[in-house]
């Protein structure tokens, strides 16, 4: 075991460690090589070597979302700690806790023209949970012990992303063997979730006296819900219960496609549909359709259960109600009645008809997105990892009922295309179970220095739906026959992923068509000793109709 010279280095490890924040994604720089030794220096550490920041930033943020305790993040000075950027703001808005620690120059040489200097003091002001400014020097030390204690404590409670900077000056790279600071680990006070009984009372009294009471479940981890709770949910005739693809909950009895369910509906359905009662739970919510439904049929009242936060998405909320959906639900339920009702009855005779009419339609159009994606969802293998990128994947994710032995997730925080593969790789490296990346070409090449790291595991598998350019710019309104559209919008390329594949030493292998797709399954899914990529071709100009249709088809 060897430590920096640096007390400052000391500090941080040693409260790291002692808080439990064990794994540390570092990127190579000068600057920071005190931090580096420290971690690296110590086998408690498990330390990982990512050169790309951005890719760095979101490999730990896919570590992160299945550890479900802060990883940190080491990098050198200047433009390297703008890279983070993306991933924090993904962390912020998900609740994926992340403490990036940046090196800096001490303060005498900031501002004054020096090499590699940016202003990184509170460079993520708007967010970030916490901001750390360390000082360097043994007569800080007490301050610097509070900054990082808080920082870590901010992270681990308030499930987020957190920044502490940290100045230090040459020489950087001195070792000793023994540390010369001892700092205490201050007690984390755990913040205890509430729900009132008066509130819960309040809530009960509107459910109590309606008929028509929906749920509508955001971004979940599997199995954040009792099974209790979903039998009881499900059960009751009043409820009904929306899920989408990344709420993994699911029961019969729920409506987990709901783009399928309401957008053949007329106004005469929507005020059918229109709750009394709305209870809303989980991250972001990716259906554009259900967030106009209830903002224009909306509710009598609006409750959003969530231990942090509640977003006024629909436009009528209530109250916030400060507790996890379990803790709620155990107190809530007891003092519910189930009411007479048709609500959940009348809509699972409609979900009924959309499946029938949802599998005909499946049979009548020629390979294109749609049908690829059906054919995806129905051979995934079971336990798996489900990893999907945004735009048209996690869109076209929401027309189908997934499986409910999969753990999906999606970056829904900010929704962006950017890191999509990184998080996937980083899950993947700490999941027990084989992880199926599904991807768009953009996204993928976007992000295609996620492939250059050397933590992907032998069993994930990456499928990439290759039509040629941004197919969703297709699909949303607008000119798609003008002159400019296939350069800025859909931006047409007729690259592959072949030779990226090779480069890194991927198993790859193409189809074109559902025929050819089947051939490919069995091979794909079977063990292997390296990761594999399948690249699926469909055709550009076609897929915005078939999916516009298929909601015409199934009224």
């Amino acid at each position: 075991m060897q430590f920096s010279s640096k007390t400052l280095s000391q500090t941080v490890t040693k409260l790291c460690l002692d808080k439990g924040i064990d794994h540390i994604v570092i990127s190579p720089g000068s600057r920071n090589a005190a931090l580096t030794i420290g971690f690296t220096g110590n086998e408690s550490f498990t330390n990982f070597s990512i050169v790309d920041e951005r890719c760095a930033a979101f490999f730990a943020l896919g570590l992160a979302q299945q550890l479900k305790r802060p990883v940190a993040l080491v990098c050198t000075s200047g433009s390297a700690l703008l890279n983070y950027y993306p991933a924090i703001a993904e962390a912020y808005y998900s609740d994926v806790p992340l403490v990036i620690l940046s090196a800096d120059r001490p303060a005498h040489l900031l501002e004054i023209g020096d090499g590699q200097t940016i202003k990184q003091k509170n460079v993520f002001a708007n967010h970030i949970l916490f901001n750390g400014a360390c000082k360097e020097g043994d007569t800080h030390q007490s301050y610097n012990e509070d900054q990082i204690h808080t920082a870590l404590s901010v992270a681990i409670n308030q499930s987020g992303p957190v920044h502490i900077n940290l100045p230090f000056s040459e020489p950087l790279y001195k070792t000793v063997k023994t540390p010369s600071v001892f700092p205490e680990c201050q007690a984390i006070v755990e913040i205890q979730e509430t729900a009132s009984p008066a509130l819960i009372s309040e809530i009960a009294s509107h459910w109590n006296a309606s008929s028509k009471k929906m749920i509508l479940t955001g971004v979940l981890a599997p199995n954040s819900l009792e099974v209790e709770v979903i039998s009881q949910l499900a059960e009751n005739p009043s409820v009904v219960v929306l899920t989408e693809t990344t709420s993994n909950v699911h029961h019969s009895n729920f409506f987990p496609a709901i783009d399928q369910l309401i957008a053949p509906l007329d106004d005469s359905d929507f005020k059918a549909l229109q709750p009394e009662v709305l209870i809303t739970f989980g991250g972001m919510v990716v259906s554009k359709k259900i967030k106009k439904l209830l903002r224009d049929y909306p509710p009598k009242v609006h409750y959003h259960i969530d231990s942090k936060k509640a977003f006024d998405t629909y436009f009528c909320l209530t109250k916030h109600v400060p507790c996890s959906p379990n803790h709620f639900f155990r107190e809530f339920l007891s003092h519910t009645q189930k009411t007479i009702s048709t609500y959940q009855q009348d809509w699972l005779r409609v979900k009924n008809q959309r499946l029938q009419k949802h599998d005909l339609y499946l049979k009548e159009i020629p390979f294109s997105d749609f049908l690829v994606f059906s054919q995806l969802f129905k051979t995934l293998p079971d336990n798996i990892q489900l990893q999907l990128s945004n735009s048209s994947t996690i869109r076209y994710g929401q027309l189908f009922e997934m499986n409910p032995s999969h753990a999906v997730f999606c970056n829904r925080g900010t929704s962006g295309i950017d890191g999509s593969t990184s998080t996937a790789i980083g899950a993947a490296h700490v999941c027990e179970t084989p992880t199926v990346f599904i991807t768009g070409d953009l996204s993928f090449f976007y992000d295609s220095n996620a492939l250059w790291n050397q933590y992907i595991a032998s069993d994930f598998k990456i499928i990439i739906i290759n039509n040629s350019g941004g197919g969703i710019f297709r699909i949303l309104p607008g000119n798609k026959n003008s002159e400019n559209f296939a350069t800025f919008f859909e931006t047409n390329h007729c690259l592959t992923s072949k030779l990226i594949s090779e480069h890194f030493k991927f198993e790859y292998t193409t189809a074109s068509s559902i025929t050819d797709l089947d051939t490919k399954w069995e091979n794909f899914y079977s063990l292997s000793e390296r990761p594999k990529i399948i690249e699926i071709f469909t055709p550009s100009t076609e897929n915005d109709k078939i999916l516009l249709s298929y909601f015409d088809f199934i009224k």
